[in-house]
Order: structure tokens, then sequence, then C-alpha cells
């Protein structure tokens, strides 16, 4: 991968990509937004540290389903290449009875389990009583998120990432507007504090699925996918899906487990620490989350490519997708380095969070100017079906390399905070090398899936 772009390469990727880099900026925006607003409430650190706990919590679960976005996504792109439409359309379909299923079958243990999950990992029972509320409404909620999913997926697939943008605009602004009213009460609704950011979380889900079906009757895409007019069950498409899915569901299921596991090690160390953690994790969301919109472009450019047979150009448009990323992290990582306290400022005034999250922040902004790479090209190798190694990457680099390196230096050594967070650069290079040599051997451009 060299250092400069090739201009072809670089509009078609930027005309797939942006809308998904702003739609997941939005989210960016959200959760700093919302991070910014429970670090306002009384017993900040104890809110915090909370939310770090109960939001991992959720998104480790949640996460292991909502990677049927990718089998949906991979699936759509290789029909779509191919002028496959109505098989296109058949994806979606059998995507979505997954994502009812899979609703019914998660949200109520996730509701009635959701204290004993948190105080598993919360040194602090106040921490635990404190997200219990947020992580149930997560999952009354996660029904509609996983409807949302699917369709994101088929539009990304299709190329028509402008509509990812238009719903995550909605979905987003609705959040921000729940967050404010929810958290410190307003229009006759009472202050409900992290309780009421889950809320938010859950209704604007629901926002966002209704604006995919007014998305999908209209003519132009009803007409040509015919999703609705044929609306069985397909024992070949579901296992597709599932066989593509299921192993980035335990990849990201290890991922946010993994860091759900370093807030308590950070726990450990101590409650203000782990409030530190949880807003240097937010503030990592600036780099990583735009790196997934590339990433999705990368997806669908691959897979399209794929699916017509242009393999020369499928490998071209990862690698045009990993530079523009890199581009990106390297300009947000300088900010992290040089202005850590204006980040954090966005995120909580508390003098004693600030400080400790002062040098991590640092830390993190160097290493993450590395991670745009692997990011990337991960998702172009999801898109030809090397699912399993992306997986197996993950499993090495996070579990064998992150974790256990920062126990050792933040809790046996007693190198405190920042001695744990110096785990992150070894498991970042790692990663981003194991995953770019798997792509450079090019064995993954003739699978099948």
């Amino acid at each position: 991968m060299g250092l400069l772009p090739d201009r072809a390469l670089t509009r078609t990727v930027l005309k797939i990509s942006t809308p998904a880099v702003a739609g997941l900026s939005m989210q960016m925006v959200v959760t700093v937004t919302e991070t910014a607003m429970v670090g306002r409430l009384t017993g900040a650190n104890i809110v915090l540290a909370a939310m770090a706990l109960a939001s991992l919590a959720a998104w480790a679960i949640t996460s292991a389903f909502s990677s049927l976005a990718t089998g949906t996504h991979v699936l759509v792109a290789r029909r779509s290449g191919s002028r496959q439409h109505v098989g296109a359309g058949d994806v979606l379909n059998n995507s979505l009875l997954l994502s009812l299923f899979i609703g019914l079958l998660v949200g109520l243990p996730g509701y009635t389990f959701a204290y004993d999950f948190i105080d598993f990992f919360a040194a602090n029972p106040d921490v635990a009583r404190a997200g219990t509320g947020y992580m149930q409404w997560r999952f009354i909620g996660i029904g509609f998120f996983l409807f949302v999913v699917s369709y994101r997926g088929f539009f990304n697939g299709i190329g028509h990432t402008k509509v990812f943008l238009y719903s995550a605009i909605i979905i987003n602004l609705s959040n921000i507007v729940f967050n404010y009213v929810l958290i410190f009460g307003g229009f006759g609704i009472p202050a409900m504090g992290l309780t009421g950011a889950g809320l938010a979380v859950a209704l604007s889900n629901v926002v966002g699925w209704l604006f995919f079906i007014g998305a999908t009757f209209l003519p132009e895409y009803r007409k040509t996918y015919k999703y609705y007019s044929k609306f069985s069950l397909r024992g070949d498409v579901l296992s597709q899906i599932v066989r593509i899915s299921l192993p980035v569901s335990f990849q990201n299921i290890l991922i946010l487990l993994g860091f759900l596991v370093f807030a308590a090690i950070a726990g450990y160390i101590g409650t203000t620490e782990q409030a530190a953690t949880q807003v240097v994790i937010s503030a990592l969301f600036m780099s990583f989350l735009p790196c997934f919109g590339f990433g999705m472009g990368a997806q669908t450019l691959v897979g399209q490519s794929m699916g017509n047979h242009e393999y020369t150009l499928a490998h071209r448009y990862g690698l045009e997708a990993a530079r523009l990323a890199t581009y990106f992290t390297i300009l947000l990582g300088l900010v992290f380095i040089l202005f850590p306290d204006a980040v954090i400022s966005i995120i909580t005034n508390d003098p004693e969070v600030t400080a400790i999250a002062h040098p991590v922040l640092q830390i993190a902004g160097a290493a993450q100017m590395f991670y745009a790479s692997g990011i990337v090209l991960a998702h172009a190798l999801q898109a030809a079906g090397a699912t399993v190694y992306v997986m197996w990457v993950e499993v090495l680099t996070h579990w064998v390399i992150f974790l256990p390196v920062s126990y050792v230096l933040g809790v046996v050594l007693g190198a405190g905070l920042v001695g744990a967070w110096l785990a992150l650069p070894a498991y970042i290079i790692a990663y981003s090398l194991l995953v770019y040599g798997k792509y450079r051997r090019g064995t993954w451009l003739h699978m099948r899936v």
C-alpha cells in the first residue's frame, strides 16, 4: 500500500464510503454527546463507570447478532454485482426474519439478567445498580435495532449508502433529543439519569425502523428487488447469512467482551480509572467509527467486483479504501496527542477524571493511527468470505496480547492505568500486520460465499 492515492479509485471509494463515514460519524457524535451528558450527572465517576460496563456489555451481546449485517451486506453485494436483483431481495427477506427471531430470543433474557451481568464485572456494587436500567432498555429495543441492521446491510450491499446516511441522521438526531429529555427531564417527563440514556437508544431504533419501512416501499426499490412480494423462509439463504456472519459475531463478541474485561481491569485499579477508561474509549470512537465507514465502502466495492469477476479491481479497491482511512486516523491521532484536554472536556468536566485520562488518550491517539488499515482490509477480506481468518486474528491479538499485557503492566507490575493502556499499541500493530499479510497474499480473491 503506497502513500499516493489512485484518483479514479479514490473517487469511487469516496462516493460509496463517504455517506457511510458520515453516518457513522453521526453515531460518534451521539456516543460523545451521550457520555458528555452522563458525565455531568451527580457522582460522575460512578455513572461513567456504570456506563462503561453497561454499554460494553450491551454491545458485546447485541454485536453477536448485529453481525448479520455483514452476511446480508456481502450476499447482497455479490448478487448486486452479478445483477441478481430478486436474489438480493430474498437475502433481505430472510435477514429480517432472522432479526425477528433473534430479537425475541435475546431481548427478554437480557432484560431479566441485566443486573447480574454488570455486577459480575463491577468492582463497586453502586456501579452495577447505576447501570442496570440502562442495559435493560438496550435489550428491550434490540429487535428494532436488528431490523435496522438488516436494512442497512441491504442498502449498503446495493451501493446506496446514502440511505444509510439518511437513516443515521434521523436515528442519531432523535437519540440526542431523547437523551437530553430523558436524562435531565423535560416536557413533564422526570429525569431518569443513566437509565434515560438507555431508553433513548431504544426509542431511536424504533424511529430508524419506521424510516426503513418507508424507504423500502419506494417504487424504485420494491419493483427492482421484489423483497416483500415473496416473503418466504429459505434455508439456503439463511445458511449463507449465518455462515458468513457467525465468525464476525464471535469476533465482535471477543472485541467488546475484551474491552469489557479491560474496563474491569481498569476498575480493579480504581473507580476513577474506570471512568477515565470510558472517556478514552468514547474518544476512540471518533476515529474507529469513520474507519468502519471506509470498511463498509470496501466491503461493497470488493463484493460487487468479485460478483462481477473483476478480481484485480477488487484487490485495488481494498487498498485504496485502507489508504484513505489511514489519512483520517493520522489526522485525528495528532489531535488526540496534541490537544487531549480539549477532547476530554467534550466528554466530562470532572477534574480528577480529566487528569487521569490525559496521558491515556495520548497513548490511544498514537496507537489508533495504525488501526485504519487493519479495520478496512478486514472488511475487504470478509467481503470475500474470509471471516474465519479475521476472527482468529482477533482472538490472537486481543486475548493473547492485549488483555494479558494490560493486566501484567497495569496490575501485576503496578504501572496503573497508563501501563494498562500501553498494551493497546501492541494489539493494534499486531492485528493490522496479520490482516495486511493475508490481504497481500491474495488467496482470498478466489473464495466462494
